[in-house]
């Protein structure tokens, strides 16, 4: 009797016993997948898989960013909660992130968006390349999409113009997202919010889109003063309605190819896009005008202002007569040798007093 009741208490103890080295031991296995840290990182770090990666790519990839503590553990959890393969994509992972948590993130692809922002401004050049590099896709692709006739005809545009309605906002994608996708909704947005907001206006003035986002890209460009763009759409206007040439420096920027102090030869170029020589509008827009130049270019500011020329505060000074606008142009040439007189002065003492310490 006192044998065999001694037996059950040692059988029941060795259960007890058994249960909870097999807690402990479990215990140990969640910490290991759902606490500890899987990467070597004290901050938040971005990981972009360009392709889909097994368990030695993805090894791979984490040691590429010295983010991988321990390789052993590292294959353990793998092996533990069974993941084979990881998705493409750009991931967020937390400081602290655990194994469980980063491996069933890749594996099931759950992307974290990027950012993209759009400048108002840009040359198309610089489009491409500040898009493009946002994402998997390189600036080839997205050539290819802004000179695809039939892709661009579907959103009325053509690849002329399209550059004027690459509409200036910050936009959420995923990395992975195709060029036609990020021009696609680009282009819906500026349809959302320039043509349906102002339809009307288009209307109104008998202008079409295209027409008023080229006035908006010279603009744009013009005016580094937000206080002046109603005012410089009202000259350029002015100039038109008078059947005036529209004399435009942007255009000549955009038809030598590139952004600097203008020479007089630049004014010659034989370009279609030099409204120094060619009446109205050039055939497309220099740059991608945001709303707060598109605006102003749909509702210029009444005055009689014909010419403008910039001041050095890079402001302009407006006139209404040919005479008062040589009288400003010679200020301003004048200022401007002073202070190219005054350089080169601090020039040659600079050079003066170079010479005399190493003699």
């Amino acid at each position: 009797m006192t044998n065999r009741f001694f037996s059950g208490r040692e059988f029941i103890f060795g259960v007890v016993l058994w249960l909870s080295a097999a807690f402990l031991v479990a215990e140990s296995r969640w910490s290991r997948l759902y606490e500890n840290p899987a990467l070597l990182a004290d901050e938040a770090v971005d990981l972009y898989l360009s392709e889909q990666r097994d368990v030695d790519g993805l090894m791979r990839k984490l040691e590429e960013q010295d983010l991988l503590p321990d390789k052993e553990e590292f294959l353990w959890a793998v092996e533990t909660l069974h993941w084979t393969h990881f998705k493409e994509g750009h991931y967020r992972l937390r400081e602290g992130v655990s194994y469980e948590e980063l491996l069933s993130k890749l594996g099931k692809g759950l992307q974290d968006p990027i950012r993209l922002t759009v400048l108002p401004g840009q040359s198309e050049s610089r489009l491409v390349q500040s898009i493009s590099g946002a994402f998997r896709f390189d600036s080839t692709a997205l050539k290819q999409v802004l000179t695809d006739s039939s892709f661009l005809a579907e959103a009325g545009v053509d690849s002329q113009r399209v550059i004027g309605r690459l509409y200036p906002a910050t936009y959420d994608f995923y990395w992975t997202a195709s060029p036609g996708s990020v021009i696609r909704r680009v282009l819906d947005t500026f349809e959302n919010n320039i043509i349906s907001e102002y339809g009307e206006r288009f209307d109104e003035l008998g202008k079409s889109v295209d027409e008023i986002v080229t006035l908006a890209s010279i603009i744009e460009w013009e005016a580094r003063h937000e206080s002046e763009k109603d005012t410089i759409s009202g000259l350029y206007w002015n100039r038109l309605e008078k059947g005036m040439k529209l004399q435009a420096d942007p255009t000549i920027n955009y038809a030598v190819g590139e952004r600097r102090r203008l020479l007089y030869e630049d004014y010659k170029i034989d370009h279609p896009y030099n409204t120094y020589l060619y009446p109205g509008l050039p055939p497309g827009p220099v740059t991608n005008p945001g709303k707060s130049s598109i605006r102003p270019a749909l509702f210029p500011k009444d005055h009689d202002y014909l010419f403008m020329v910039a001041s050095p505060t890079g402001k302009h000074g407006f006139s209404e007569t040919y005479s008062e606008h040589q009288r400003k142009s010679a200020e301003w040439r004048e200022w401007l040798e002073e202070q190219y007189r005054i350089k080169r002065e601090r020039g040659q003492e600079q050079n003066t007093s170079t010479g005399e310490e190493s003699g």
